[in-house]
């Protein structure tokens, strides 16, 4: 057995030792037109005695086509602030949500509208509502009928991919199962919504109101066509709990349990339908995202973090601090996800979550990303171009 430090013996295919016959004629460069050897000489190695050194090689990120370009902007835009979800008052007429954002005039006609205005706010009221607390913290207050329903319809989605095993196939995404999955959540979602909205004071006053909700929680967990997922579902299921609150049955009270109990349980199961059906990222960002599928967990994440004692954004890059703590902040689940789904160093498959890392404390990530929620989500038409309105979201001409 050889040495491990020991040079290897030359093989048949090796070139002949120094100061054989053939070594000149094997190292002289050829010409590229006919092939004769030419008579330029082989450059010298490098001596560090009479010569510069070469230059160091440092690695070059190429620029990505989906970089963010209004980086200025954002910073400069307000803060996005909580608000009360304005009620819906009976008799409702429900309708059959469609979709009307085709342009950038558009997204400004929506953002400049009463729901525009306050379905930001109910992403803003649902992040400051989890500061400072943990998952498995108890919550202010029981969950309510509606929650626990809410909690219930996950569940049984959640069931229904343990029935629903995934397919032979030969494409790195898009398993066709996933479309039966998606079959069985059609068939299943007006019965599911039914139990949500008994829980009403007044059930008899939500008569109907599947044929509005049922579309916005279809588009919730993704399309069953292009087999794909991406934050425009992920904001029609913030949407689906906008149009629930709109109704009375979730109140401000509710709102740690929405974020802590109801979203940390979407959000487990879209990990699982993505893991189980490698469902193609809709939209990505590439490297220039937060993630490829995913960004309001980050938010809810960071303010979970605010002021914590110990934990700073610089923490992320800490293994034990994420192996110990992604079950108790959405922030660092997400984190730690993209970490073992990303090859390479962390600093090049995920720069925006470098970047993040480098802020001094959670709040300031935590508006921070608010803001950019409302650039790089509800004010690109690729993926408002999906939203829905009805009676509940309405759309102002």
């Amino acid at each position: 057995m050889s040495n491990p430090g020991s040079t290897p013996a030359p093989t048949s295919s090796s070139s002949p030792p120094a100061g054989s016959a053939h070594h000149d004629h094997e190292h002289t460069p050829l010409c590229r037109s006919c092939g004769a050897p030419t008579s330029a000489p082989t450059p010298a190695p490098w001596s560090g005695t009479t010569d510069s050194p070469p230059p160091a090689y440092r690695p070059i990120r190429l620029p990505a086509i989906n970089a963010p370009t209004n980086t200025a902007a954002i910073v400069l835009s307000p803060v996005p602030q909580p608000l009360p979800v304005p009620p819906a008052a009976p008799p409702h007429a429900f309708q059959v949500p469609a979709k009307r954002i085709a342009s950038p005039d558009d997204i400004a006609r929506f953002h400049a509208s009463l729901h525009g205005h306050h379905f930001l706010g109910f992403v803003a009221a649902l992040s400051a509502s989890v500061h400072g607390r943990k998952l498995s913290d108890p919550l202010p207050s029981p969950p309510s009928a509606a929650i626990t329903s809410l909690l219930d319809l996950i569940s049984a989605l959640s069931g229904f991919v343990a029935s629903t095993p995934p397919l032979p196939h030969n494409s790195r995404y898009g398993n066709p199962a996933f479309r039966l999955w998606h079959e069985k959540l059609g068939e299943s979602a007006n019965e599911l919504i039914g139990r949500i909205t008994a829980t009403a004071a007044s059930p008899s006053d939500l008569a109907g109101a599947e044929v509005e909700l049922a579309p916005y929680l279809l588009d919730s967990f993704g399309n069953a066509t292009r087999i794909d997922y991406g934050t425009g579902h992920e904001t029609n299921f913030a949407a689906f709990l906008y149009c629930l609150a709109r109704l009375g049955l979730i109140i401000e009270p509710d709102y740690p349990a929405v974020v802590l109990r109801v979203f940390a349980a979407y959000l487990d199961l879209m990990r699982t339908l993505q893991d189980t059906y490698q469902l193609e990222p809709a939209g990505s960002h590439g490297v220039w995202g937060l993630d490829d599928y995913h960004f309001l967990p980050f938010i809810f994440g960071a303010a979970q973090l605010i002021d914590h004692k110990y934990m700073k954004p610089k923490s992320i890059h800490n293994p034990d601090i994420l192996e110990n703590f992604s079950k108790e902040y959405m922030y660092l689940a997400c984190v730690s996800y993209v970490k073992k789904i990303k090859k390479g160093p962390f600093a090049e498959h995920s720069p925006m979550l470098d970047d993040i890392s480098g802020v001094p404390h959670w709040k300031k990530v935590n508006s921070g990303l608010l803001k950019m929620y409302k650039a790089e989500v509800l004010e690109k038409v690729p993926i408002m171009q999906h939203f829905l309105f009805g009676s509940l979201i309405k759309w102002e001409d």
